[in-house]
């Protein structure tokens, strides 16, 4: 059961989230010939102020 654990920020919608679950799960299905039934998929969005970019967080860069 291949497992794909993708870290992202925070300020994505619903729609954007399910459409990258489907992609990354049928990318991962084509590259190991698995079942797509058999592919996990875990999205961990995490806030802004707990990014760092070059010493200082993605909130204040503004990204």
């Amino acid at each position: 059961m291949p497992v794909a654990q993708i870290h992202l920020l925070e300020g994505r919608s619903d729609a954007q989230k399910e459409q990258l679950i489907a992609k990354v799960t049928e990318a991962i299905a084509q590259a190991l010939d698995a079942p797509e039934a058999s592919v996990r998929v875990i999205l961990t969005e995490m806030p802004k102020q707990h990014f760092g970019i070059g010493g200082q967080s993605a909130k204040k860069l503004g990204r």
